[in-house]
């Protein structure tokens, strides 16, 4: 059996067992760390990567990532094609190469795509046969450790997947060099600001070699890297960041306040005290997260689950945009942070990224994609408003809009969550593979191992767009062990049976536990309340949600092709119909108003055409609330006056409206409408 097959995957970071099959070369520098060479558990840990077997809509949306720019990228952008500095050519040799492994490696192998695998190969061939004599990888043409942190948690995916062992030495090798390096050419620029990343493969290593230098130089990487836990524990970034209050145009962009307020650093930091508290053991680390989460949310939050920056921090209105690689950065630290606090909450915020703000950043085919998407988007053109530091084309659908990073990196989104949707439990002292946990919910089938017996976990279910998930449990003998079941806050009234019978009425907010002997066809079924209801944003606007999706007005959409762009093509697109809508703000009379219905949840789940899940409701038009320059001008104060005719609008879940208005104002009382 490969290593990848018998350890949990970041084994992850949390358990200290030590694995097999570990090649005798990586042992090679071991020696009495000053720090204690024993990191913490977490509160679970992930299964091993191949575990997880996704079905229905999620495969589905795998499938067509695969069939767009996911699965041939190489094939249309130079960036990643065959002269890319990762495949020994000259072409570019940064970070564009790796965040596009870093995402193609998952997808292929749940997919068991043989045309991805051969294509990934290709870059981690490359990436071990030219590693230099002192353990330095990667092209020459640069010495930045920030690509090669990307690379690294690349290669330790494909190390699960594979088995291959030039992996665990490549990465012994490196360390060493980069120990020895590190007091004269310290971290700097993303790498100083990123460094919690290269930490989680540090000890991905540790867990396999037991090398203490490794907890060494994660104090290094601690040391030298940027406080993300002092900088929220005093926030100071409440406002707007313009170009001007971070001095944009000196150091290009590099300067601490710059790094300091850019979104996707910030998305990334979201792990960095969870995953420093394994080696801390404090507190203040470990619940950093919801610390950091709670002053994006208050300052910068947007209905679709984000913290507004294009680029940088941006303020509360829903027409600023957030960059889509801080949308799968912030699902990826969500899914490390949930993994090591054990906190529900996470989970949920977890799955709004994934159900809205994740798909609403691409076409329905997944042939191009917006570096910035806005909740209250009503034009996608070539115009400077409202971006604080991004370009023009910010919000384009297409092959590389404003930025490339997004193109390379938007890839990991989709696998690793899939990969996330379930974790070992670590109850009983921290012990690694005391049961299972359900920490987010979408079609999916595991296969594993407790204690010695191999178990099967079949989950059925058409959330988010359903509120009924079923899982029949198969070991292969009767066998105890937890099942812990992630109940969303949104969520009270949540029921569940196990073989039909009530079992539990848990508390939103929590994990539920359901601890017997299972055996093979034993069944548990969880009702989660799909009930409307509202939720409040900039200048008292209100949105519309249900379970974990959030509800957009769909604008009539215009598409004009803009340029070719090899196998795809740059669009703008047009509203075709009014936007400015105001709903109710008698909260009792605009529930009432609202009517659901569901349509058959098919392959193509985040499309208009095609959408599991329909709303209407009441509202009015509101004509002095306008756009310039393509995007909507800000709301104006709730409540207003309205004297317009009621109608009735159709809601479509986020992603499905690629013009949207999201967050709405809202009307006042004993404001007679217009007679019809």
């Amino acid at each position: 059996m490969g290593l990848g097959t018998s350890l949990p995957v970041w084994h992850r970071l949390f358990s200290c067992g030590t694995g097999t099959g570990v090649a005798t070369e990586a042992l090679s520098f071991m020696h009495a760390s000053t720090h204690d060479p024993a990191p913490a558990a977490g509160a679970f840990s992930f299964l091993p990567l191949g575990s997880i077997q996704p079905k229905g809509w999620l495969r589905n949306q795998l499938v067509i990532q695969a069939n767009g720019l996911g699965g041939h990228l190489d094939e249309t952008w130079a960036d990643v094609g065959p002269n890319s500095g990762w495949l020994g050519g000259t072409g570019e040799s940064w970070e564009r190469g790796p965040y596009f492994l870093d995402g193609l490696i998952p997808l292929a192998w749940l997919l068991d795509d043989g045309r991805l695998k051969q294509k990934a190969q290709k870059f981690v061939n490359w990436t071990i046969e030219n590693q230099q004599p002192n353990g330095m990888f990667g092209p020459r043409s640069n010495n930045d450790w920030w690509p090669r942190i990307v690379m690294l948690k690349a290669l330790s995916q494909y190390q699960e997947l594979t088995g291959d062992p030039r992996v665990i030495p490549l990465m012994e090798k490196y360390f060493q060099y980069q120990l020895k390096g590190l007091p004269a050419r310290p971290l700097r620029d993303w790498g100083k600001f990123r460094w919690q990343d290269e930490l989680l493969s540090v000890l991905w290593l540790y867990n396999r070699t037991r090398s203490t230098f490794l907890i060494d130089l994660a104090h290094v990487l601690h040391d030298q890297g940027h406080d993300w836990v002092a900088q929220y524990a005093d926030f100071q970034f409440k406002q707007k960041i313009t170009k001007e209050y971070i001095r944009l145009d000196e150091g290009g962009g590099l300067k601490e306040l710059a790094l300091s307020t850019h979104g996707v650093n910030n998305a990334q930091a979201i792990k960095a005290g969870p995953v420093w508290s394994l080696l801390s053991g404090a507190d203040v680390d470990r619940r950093a997260a919801l610390k950091m989460i709670a002053e994006l949310n208050q300052y910068h939050g947007l209905p679709n689950g984000m913290f507004s920056c294009d680029e940088h921090l941006a303020g509360t209105d829903p027409s600023q945009g957030s960059e889509l690689c801080s949308v799968v950065e912030y699902m990826f630290s969500l899914e490390q942070a949930l993994a090591i606090t054990g906190e529900a909450s996470l989970g949920d915020a977890l799955e709004r990224l994934a159900f809205n703000a994740l798909p609403g950043a691409f076409t329905d085919d997944m042939w191009a994609h917006q570096y910035n998407q806005e909740p209250n988007q009503v034009e996608c053109s070539v115009h400077s408003r409202p971006w604080t530091t991004d370009g023009p084309e910010s919000n384009l659908y297409g092959l590389e809009p404003n930025f490339g990073c997004c193109t390379a990196n938007f890839h990991q989104g989709w696998p690793k969550f899939a990969n996330s949707l379930f974790f070992f439990s670590n109850e009983k002292g921290g012990e690694a593979k005391d049961g299972l946990v359900a920490a987010a919910y979408a079609p999916c089938e595991v296969r594993t191992v407790l204690h010695g017996i191999a178990v099967k976990v079949a989950e059925e279910t058409e959330y988010p767009f359903r509120g009924s998930v079923k899982f029949t449990v198969t070991p292969d003998a009767p066998l105890n062990f937890p099942l812990r079941l992630r109940i969303p806050g949104w969520a009270a009234g949540t029921v569940i049976r196990v073989n039909g019978e009530q079992a539990l009425s848990p508390a939103p907010g929590t994990f539920a536990t359901i601890e017997r002997q299972w055996r093979a066809g034993d069944a548990v079924e969880i009702r989660l309340p799909m009930n409307a209801r509202t939720s409040r944003w900039f200048r008292d606007s209100v949105s519309i949600e249900r379970g974990p999706l959030v509800f957009s007005y769909g604008i009539g959409e215009d598409w004009v092709k803009l340029r070719d762009r090899g196998m795809t093509a740059d669009w703008q697109v047009f509203p075709t119909t009014q936007w400015n809508y105001a709903l109710d703000a008698d909260v009792d009379a605009l529930e009432k108003s609202i009517g659901v219905r569901e349509n058959q949840v098919q392959e193509a789940v985040f499309t208009a055409k095609h959408s599991p899940l329909t709303m209407t409701i009441k509202a009015r038009k509101i004509p002095e609330w306008r756009a310039e320059d393509g995007a909507a001008n800000p709301l104006p104060k709730s409540p207003i006056s309205s004297n317009q005719a009621d109608e009735t609008i159709v809601l479509v879940p986020y992603a499905a409206g690629k013009l949207r208005i999201t967050a709405f104002p809202r009307y006042g009382s004993g404001v007679e409408p217009k007679s019809t």
